[in-house]
């Protein structure tokens, strides 16, 4: 029993923790910067002043994470975040394919919670910064829950706040707003007085059909006159989740400090919406609805922005400008909403797209003012416009783990952040994240450091495709289809025979076309064009290409449409090779062609995108000059996905158990090993609500063996799910071979990988 008498002199119990990083803010920026830190041997404190992690993608607000794929609604082919974050999100697959936010939940906090150099403080409030000169000393924080006050120090200190906290009280400069198109000259910066200068929250709701009918009486607050809303028409009874993102409100207000107001309102909205779904009898289907989740917190889009060593600006995004320091690569369209949200007349949103990825330079992230200060997530140093694709948060979560490994060198080698960015030490940091398979446009793994680098390098087959197999499945040529296949420098022609089913006599019309970058996928060039004459029946059509002046790249051999043909779908799915099609994605502004106004800065192209499974087979076809696509040398490629080239060592068909070996002329240490397989990088693999057609990525090897040079099993598994697969040994193998067996999942997915490394 614990019975104190009166006294005016309590205080609350004070903890003190040093460490070498401390993050503030748990959303999935902070935490895979956290994870990814502590990876790289530093001490790591993550504080969190929610429950739960995860911030937006969490089930407190239950938006989908997502990033350069964009729904598969862009010409970003194979652009899925990778590194930490696509490991979680590969977890998450694995264990939740239909997208249940509170299991996402469960796998962020395992994730963190398996890391021993992680001290993680939920319901932790950081609250006050002591600061000396351009160097923050310590951070005060306040744990609701176990009435704790926290007085943290470190090295190294990172704002993956969101408001940015943090960076607030220790003086960093900011912005929170528009600039002008006179500032930086983007020529999307808004009319400020027509649009506003800041996007609003949203907050989500779930429904459930229960099986009976269920009443619904509205709280007095929920909003009347619904039919009122400009976007009064998007209302769906069958919709539930995210698609309501347009549910937005506050722009015109101080996103930070009137959050509490910006939530009432929107509640009312929400109330209102579902009052009018169940009430107004003009929703039949509703009836045994019921409004199982009303969001408490609401998701923010933005706040405050924060002034580093440099700004992304709309230019950067559309040109897709290099930096010498690039840590990660976005993609997500140039997404801006009018602040008065759904009160607006206007477009709920407008997206520009980009004709490819771009890459972000650690600068964005570094403070201008505070020598130990590092940003991630939403409040990184970009313009408005720019924010308005750098800010989703697969795109967020990746950046941060470049910054992650920045601030862990900085620690490590003792250099200050801005230190960083210089040559010698970029570099090292580009080359770290790039070994745990992050993707940065344009840069390559530099494999001579590696022992595997030195091995002779063996392969039971190796794919020169000739063919994608007919199978039973036929479709109406509907709409512009197309086939991407990789063409290499010393090809000189293209030359195909495709399977096709006329119902009567009409013109098949196939157009080559590539794209003028050709470490993009937007087919802008037409290199030739056929018109065929096909009779009534089933038939094969002959095309031949010249492609001598191409040099290493992706073709898109594409077919005008034409409800009089059929073509025929092939079962086989290989990596790096994928179907297109011209067609419409309206969640992210994609009809077909970006047609933009003259005078704001955006290129106008068409979109070929994917379809998702079980959809999105190849187009079957006989290549009668064949692609040398599988082989074994695009292991030293140093890119772990396809761009120019599939970048991958595929075996053949025909082989069942395919085999890799790596010989050494004396024996050598093998302390780790490194698998890169393909992960399917095409498939938007969003977190939440969004439910996926399989738990393991398709093209992952399950099931292999590694062994030694007396045919001693050293690794093994049947029931591997990550596309990165990393095998540490207690103690070095002392081996002058390795031999990796591996097991064919089914008929019409050939093994591949990407590389295999070891030390």
């Amino acid at each position: 029993m614990i019975q104190e008498t009166y006294s005016k002199n309590r205080s609350l119990k004070e903890v003190s923790i040093e460490t070498d990083l401390l993050i503030v803010g748990g959303g999935l920026s902070g935490t895979c910067a956290a994870i990814t830190a502590a990876r790289q041997g530093v001490k790591v404190v993550l504080v969190q002043d929610r429950p739960v992690l995860g911030g937006n993608a969490s089930s407190e607000v239950r938006l989908w994470a997502l990033g350069a794929t964009s729904h598969m609604g862009n010409n970003n082919r194979w652009s899925r975040e990778t590194g930490v974050t696509g490991e979680i999100l590969e977890e998450n697959l694995y264990r939740n394919k239909e997208g249940n936010a509170l299991i996402f939940d469960t796998i962020l906090i395992e994730k963190v919670k398996q890391e021993e150099n992680i001290t993680l403080l939920l319901n932790t409030s950081a609250f006050e910064v002591a600061h000396e000169g351009t160097q923050i000393q310590s951070v005060k924080a306040f744990n609701s829950q176990n009435s704790t006050l926290y007085k943290l120090s470190a090295k190294r200190y990172c704002d993956a706040s969101g408001d940015g906290v943090l960076s607030f009280l220790a003086g960093a400069s900011f912005r929170m707003g528009a600039e002008t198109i006179e500032e930086f000259g983007e020529k999307m910066a808004p009319n400020v007085e027509q649009y506003g200068e800041l996007l609003g929250h949203t907050i989500y709701f779930y429904t459930k059909d229960t099986g009976k009918p269920v009443n619904f009486t509205p709280p007095a607050y929920a909003l009347k006159d619904i039919e009122e809303l400009p976007r009064f028409k998007n209302i769906q009874a069958d919709h539930t989740g995210c698609n309501y993102w347009w549910i937005e409100y506050g722009g015109r207000l101080d996103t930070i400090h009137d959050t509490e107001d910006i939530k009432y309102e929107l509640w009312k909205v929400v109330y209102g919406i579902w009052n009018y779904i169940k009430n107004s009898g003009n929703f039949p289907e509703a009836e045994n609805m019921t409004l199982e989740w009303v969001g408490t917190v609401p998701g923010k889009r933005e706040s405050r922005r924060f002034e580093g060593l440099y700004m992304m600006k709309q230019q950067d995004i559309i040109k897709q400008n290099k930096f010498e320091d690039a840590i990660a690569h976005g993609g997500w369209a140039l997404d801006l909403h009018p602040s008065d949200g759904v009160y607006s007349a206007l477009p709920s949103c407008t997206q520009w797209h980009s004709k490819g990825t771009y890459q972000i330079p650690l600068r964005t992230a570094i403070s201008r003012d505070i020598d130990n200060l590092y940003f991630a997530g939403r409040l990184v140093s970009v313009s408005h416009v720019a924010f308005g694709s750098t800010r989703v948060m697969l795109t967020s979560a990746v950046a941060a783990e470049g910054v992650a490994v920045s601030a862990a060198y900085s620690i490590l080698n003792d250099v200050l952040p801005k230190e960083t960015v210089e040559k010698e030490h970029i570099t090292k940091i580009q080359q770290a994240l790039l070994e745990k398979s992050s993707y940065i446009p344009h840069l390559k793994l530099d494999k001579s450091k590696y022992v595997s680098s030195k091995a002779k390098v063996s392969v039971s087959s190796e794919l020169n495709l000739t063919e994608l197999r007919t199978s039973e499945n036929w479709k109406t040529l509907q709409m512009p289809s197309a086939q991407m296949l990789p063409i290499t420098s010393d090809q000189k022609e293209l030359s195909l025979r495709v399977p096709v089913n006329a119902s009567e006599a009409t013109t098949l019309e196939v157009t080559l076309k590539v794209s003028l970058d050709p470490t993009n996928f937007t087919p802008e060039k037409v290199i030739g064009l056929y018109s065929k004459e096909v009779k009534e029946g089933s038939q094969h059509v002959d095309l031949t290409f010249d492609v001598s002046e191409l040099g290493d790249t992706y073709v898109f051999v594409c077919f005008a449409p034409n409800t009089a043909i059929q073509l025929n779908y092939s079962e086989d799915r290989i990596t790096g090779i994928l179907s297109v099609f011209r067609k419409e994605n309206k969640a992210v502004s994609n009809f077909g062609e970006q047609k933009p106004p003259a005078d704001i800065g955006i290129d106008g192209f068409e979109f070929w995108t994917p379809q998702r499974r079980p959809e999105g087979q190849n187009i079957a076809m006989q290549i009668k000059t064949p692609l040398f696509i599988g082989k074994k040398e695009n292991l030293n490629s140093g890119i772990i996905r396809p761009v120019q080239s599939t970048n991958a060592w595929i075996a053949d068909f025909e082989d069942n158990q395919p085999t890799l070996t790596l010989e050494w002329e004396e024996a050598k240490d093998i302390s780790s090993i490194k698998l890169y397989f393909d992960a399917d990088l095409d498939h938007a693999m969003e977190s939440t609500q969004f439910g996926h057609p399989e738990s393991v990525v398709p093209y992952c090897v399950e099931s292999f063996r590694i062994k030694d040079e007396n045919g001693k099993c050293i690794f093994q598994t049947e029931t591997n799910h990550s596309t990165l697969c990393e095998i540490s040994f207690d103690q070095p193998v002392k081996t002058s071979k390795l031999e990796v067996e591996f097991d064919r999942k089914n008929n019409s997915t050939p093994v591949s990988i990407f590389d295999f490394i070891c030390n």
